[in-house]
């Protein structure tokens, strides 16, 4: 049975593992891969490259602009990496080399969301599935167009 605060779409990119990570890790790449379209930028004075228990900071729009603080919250060099922000939401990435590229799955988990009723309200379990495709297509366009 699915549940819908836990969302994960997958994709094959014809792209070396490392190179998919390194953007997946830069936080300044963030709004170029955002298929929501509420990611506009980073903060400044936070990480060039993400690391386990990093902080940092992005500018965001959704109806009206604001800021958000995120943390890293699992992170293995290659393989996966996943941040949160105060209300406990993931998004998580993990990656599996495969001949002739990476398959690339990502995660929206809000199933530790204190107040997660509050998400299928405002229409998040409905929206993110379609997203999580945006974002894994412009993470494609990016990593091969480079």
């Amino acid at each position: 049975m699915s549940n819908p605060y836990l969302i994960t779409r997958s994709r094959f990119i014809d792209a070396p593992t490392e190179k998919i990570f390194e953007v997946l890790a830069t936080p300044s790449l963030h709004s170029v891969i955002d298929g929501s379209d509420t990611v506009k930028g980073e903060q400044p004075n936070g990480p060039a490259r993400l690391f386990k228990g990093a902080k940092f900071g992005m500018d965001m729009k959704l109806g009206a602009k604001y800021k958000i603080l995120n943390k890293v919250v699992e992170f293995e060099e290659g393989e996966r990496i996943a941040w949160r922000h105060f209300s406990n939401h993931v998004w998580r990435y993990t990656l599996e080399t495969e001949d002739g590229g990476t398959l690339v799955t990502e995660q929206w988990d809000a199933r530790h969301v204190p107040w997660k009723f509050v998400l299928k309200f405002m229409g998040f379990t409905r929206s993110t599935p379609g997203s999580i495709e945006k974002t894994l297509t412009k993470l494609e366009d990016y990593v091969t167009a480079s």
